[in-house]
């Protein structure tokens, strides 16, 4: 019986329709974020307070049902993902919605959206490795910073008595070249300074030149390896867990 009970709610948890179920829900509990920052009737908010309960009752529901359906019960928490919708749904499930929490509760339930993440494995794979490139991402960040410091300190030098809002002082000066990488009005900046100095033009192209193009590209690249790294680790997941169950099969015909 319970065997019989556990493959029923197995096949349940495989189901396809159920795991679009999942992700519907998971779009409505969003929806219904959004709904709920603009004025309603009190009779829709009402509504709005019934259909939040149904969600967090389903998330609650489907969190159980793959704790029940998960072979071995101690690796469950293993997973970050697990311990994050746990952390989710245990935390909507506190009462604290009429106290001075109030607004803490409604913040926790914004990273209800985060779920979707979770619930799609293509989300999973972008999300895990662009945690594993951060690292890696981090010394091409100092590398930018310390370009940006440099330009910064040139620009503050020979530019500050032709626009001091601009180039007042070194952080002025990078936020001003924030401005020039993100090509927002950059070629205004750009003909204010060639008015005096004609050749300022090299500064901003070589600026943009490095951090735009080249240390743009070189995150790309980071993120696009460790995507690589993180299918292939995917696929062994696959091959051996195929080869587990082949094994079993193999030794209950025996």
């Amino acid at each position: 019986m319970l065997n019989t009970l556990q493959n029923t709610l197995l096949k349940l948890h495989n189901n396809k329709l159920f795991e679009f179920s999942v992700i519907g829900v998971i779009i409505l509990s969003s929806l219904l974020i959004g709904v709920k920052t603009y004025d309603l009737n009190t009779n829709y908010l009402l509504i709005l307070e019934v259909l939040d309960t149904s969600v967090t009752v389903f998330f609650l529901a489907e969190i159980l049902l793959r704790f029940t359906t998960c072979t071995h019960k101690k690796r469950f928490f293993h997973n970050a993902w697990n311990i994050f919708d746990t952390l989710i749904v245990t935390i909507s499930l506190i009462p604290i919605d009429q106290s001075e929490y109030a607004l803490l509760a409604r913040l926790i339930r914004i990273f209800r959206v985060l779920r979707l993440i979770s619930a799609i494995p293509e989300l999973r794979l972008l999300v895990n490795a662009l945690l594993k490139a951060l690292p890696s991402m981090g010394y091409v960040l100092l590398l930018m910073f310390i370009l940006f410091y440099m330009y910064a300190a040139v620009g503050s030098f020979i530019f500050e008595s032709i626009n001091p809002v601009l180039w007042g002082d070194i952080s002025i000066s990078m936020l001003t070249l924030f401005r020039i990488v993100t090509f927002e009005d950059w070629t205004d900046v750009m003909y204010e300074t060639m008015a005096i100095h004609p050749w300022s033009w090299l500064y901003y192209l070589s600026f943009i030149f490095f951090n735009a193009f080249v240390f743009l590209n070189m995150m790309i690249g980071i993120v696009i390896d460790k995507m690589q790294q993180e299918h292939n680790n995917e696929e062994e997941g696959v091959h051996e867990r195929l080869k587990r169950i082949e094994q079993k099969l193999d030794t209950l015909s025996k």
